[in-house]
């Protein structure tokens, strides 16, 4: 067997170099972190419920965690909004009297 690499050797590695080729091209540094995030905490538990589904849980905590950052920046954003809309209907009250 010397001179052949493992077939799981080599999805570990692609597997690996799809999820770091995703997060590196991401232009928003809080949908890395929560990809990042997920894909350690899938790839643990994967790797706990057996041999070779750890790389299957980190594709599957990063897309988790993706989602769930970006949840959390729409509703950031919808606060935020409803915060200016607040502000401005208390400036135009007081510039009315």
């Amino acid at each position: 067997m010397e001179g052949k690499i493992p077939m799981k050797t080599i999805l570990a590695i692609a597997a690996t170099a799809a999820i770091l080729g995703g997060v590196l091209t991401m232009p928003d540094t809080a949908e890395a972190k929560g990809c990042l995030k997920g894909a350690a905490v899938g790839g643990v538990a994967g790797h706990m419920v057996g041999s070779g589904h750890g790389v299957a849980g980190a594709a599957a905590g990063c897309a988790v965690g993706h989602h769930e950052a970006n949840k959390k920046a729409d509703k950031k954003e919808q606060e935020n909004q409803q915060h200016a809309n607040s502000q401005n209907g208390a400036a135009s009250d007081q510039t009315k009297q």
